[in-house]
């Protein structure tokens, strides 16, 4: 089959998007390459179609669980095998799953990132038979790009043990981040392929505001159909959407402090378009693909073009006229100096946080490698008397530096092991007729479950059972009660891998040049977030394009500077 014959069967489209095949036309042919295409421009489909062309696995490897889960349901919904392995899951599961996933003929495999240094992995990856390696937000290799992850590094390793062709895409790499994507991926020669990021339909509006409430008000008031507003603080998107709702605008909130299906509620009454207005930090957004957004709207200065620039894409993806709002003021200025100075801890606090971090896990020196181990960051400020901004900065600097990987607001299943003899089971007197349905249910599904803790996902088994979750979930409790069953409810924490033993104060390995060169990065980022704001005399999406290193470019006409220049006769 052609790649519009797959794109037709299993997507439904009739033609490719700009770019896209000649991102799929590179792979099939063997080479490397990179695709950098904007916020909605299809990057899944570059690498699902020439992977269900080519004979064998596409290892896909993400960050993000939600998009992973996301992908994978949509995927299985067009009748395609996917899997995804990811933070929350344990040994076994893993094991599981990359048993089915090597012989059960399955045509896509997600994992995160820290699970390719894993012995487990590497002992399966040399007999998956991969067509494809896939590197989605590939900008995270890099350390010069603003999400670096020192897990991506991994990735060069494996092209070693696997002959594929690697797919790497992104929405947000400057020119220099490109060649260092390429370069970290050990590309056989540079090959780039750009979209173009110019959205005619997408007005850049700033709007500097002692009264952010206000403004907000106005944008919502003024553009109907459904918006984003987004905030840097989890207690802020309530308050927000609290006085939304009091103004009469159906409006909630949504950050990843939330339980899982309360996020997975609030984003399908989003969808939906019963709830308008989602008031949200930037855990909102990833996967969600809902093309008649009509304004996004900041409310905080992100720290850098890159998140404002994706996050603001969002808007508009129906080619509709949409509108991308800036709010801020002086505040947002020093605001975003305090988050400069926070995030850059000295090396001495750095390496005290390291040995806190270990003794609060009860590691001794030498021990803990690759441990998983469930982490909560409050909690371990209370014990050490720290501050919880200084204390974060520093956990995620020692991230980069590859002694661990950190991993926020992981959902783990709930978990359930029978514990009484499946013979012994037809003497057990239940205390609700629906148990033996649900137990019966749950031999059929799950393999194990009378040796170890399976995982049992709610939703699912809910809908099995043709009842609510929380029904489920009482059910459960009283199996429990009732000794039949061991049961481990949902859990939502953050998790922390340690990649290597506990090493000895002095000897952990903080290089301060690297540490010098990330401060420089990150502050050229926050200048320029603050140029944007300030700008006056440059169109908004001209200012943004040249940032990504689109140099040449119309102005569009439509935003605040275009605007006023019209106005003024220039």
């Amino acid at each position: 089959m052609t790649p519009e014959d797959i794109l037709k069967t299993y997507w439904g489209y009739d033609s490719f998007r700009p770019m896209q095949k000649d991102i799929i036309t590179d792979a099939l042919e063997g080479k490397d390459v990179l695709g950098i295409l904007p916020t909605g421009g299809g990057k899944s489909v570059c690498f699902q179609v020439p992977a269900m062309i080519k004979e064998g696995l596409a290892l896909v490897v993400t960050p993000l669980i939600a998009l992973m889960r996301d992908q994978v349901k949509n995927l299985s919904d067009r009748g395609i095998k996917a899997m995804a392995i990811h933070a929350g899951m344990n040994r076994r599961e893993v094991d599981l799953a990359l048993n089915n996933a090597t012989y059960g003929d399955y045509k896509f495999l997600y994992v995160s990132p820290e699970r390719l240094s894993t012995t487990l992995f590497k002992s399966y990856l040399e007999v998956m038979n991969i067509n494809f390696l896939v590197v989605d937000e590939a900008h995270c290799i890099s350390q010069w790009g603003y999400d670096f992850r020192p897990d991506y590094l991994a990735i060069a390793r494996l092209r070693e043990i696997v002959d594929a062709p690697v797919i790497a895409l992104t929405a947000t790499a400057t020119p220099d981040v490109a060649k260092d994507i390429m370069s970290k991926l050990e590309f056989s020669q540079e090959n780039l392929r750009q979209g173009d990021f110019t959205r005619p339909n997408l007005t850049y509006l700033v709007r500097k505001a002692d009264d952010k409430m206000e403004q907000l008000l106005s944008v919502c008031r003024g553009v109907k159909g459904t918006g984003i507003v987004y905030l840097r603080s989890r207690k802020r998107t309530e308050e927000i959407a609290s006085k939304l709702q009091e103004e009469g605008i159906s409006a909630s909130f949504y950050h990843a402090g939330l339980g899982y299906f309360t996020r997975q509620k609030r984003q399908e009454e989003w969808r939906s378009g019963k709830i308008r207005v989602m008031v949200c930090t930037n855990a909102f957004g990833m996967g969600i693909d809902k093309p008649d957004v009509r304004f996004v709207v900041h409310l905080d200065l992100p720290d850098s073009p890159e998140s404002y620039f994706q996050e603001a894409g969002r808007a508009g993806r129906d080619g509709k006229r949409s509108y991308a709002v800036q709010i801020w003021n002086p505040t947002d200025i020093a605001r975003l100096t305090r988050i400069f100075n926070a995030s850059f801890p000295s090396i001495d606090y750095i390496e005290d946080i390291y040995q806190k971090v270990h003794a609060f896990l009860g590691i001794p020196y030498g021990g803990g490698e690759m441990c998983q181990a469930h982490f909560s960051l409050q909690d371990f400020c209370q014990k050490f008397s720290l501050k919880e901004t200084q204390a974060y900065y520093a956990i995620k600097y020692i991230e980069r530096e590859g002694h661990w990987t950190y991993v926020e607001d992981v959902d783990v299943n709930t978990r359930v092991k029978i514990i009484v003899d499946r013979t012994d089971l037809y003497d057990v007197e239940f205390s609700d007729p629906m148990m033996p349905t649900l137990l019966e249910t749950l031999m059929r599904k799950r393999e194990g479950i009378f040796s170890f803790p399976v995982p049992v996902d709610e939703e699912y088994f809910s809908d099995l059972l043709g009842i609510q979750v929380p029904g489920l979930r009482q059910l459960l409790y009283g199996l429990s009660v009732q000794k039949v069953i061991k049961y481990i409810p949902q859990d939502h924490s953050d998790v922390l891998f340690i990649n290597h033993g506990r090493l000895e104060r002095g000897n952990v390995a903080l290089s301060p040049m690297r540490y010098d060169d990330l401060k420089a990065a990150f502050k050229r980022r926050m200048d320029a977030m603050e140029e944007y704001v300030r700008e006056d005399d440059e169109c908004r999406s001209q200012y943004l394009l040249r940032y990504f290193g689109q140099e040449k470019s119309s102005p569009c006409g439509q935003c605040d500077v275009c605007r006023a220049k019209a106005k003024s006769g220039e």
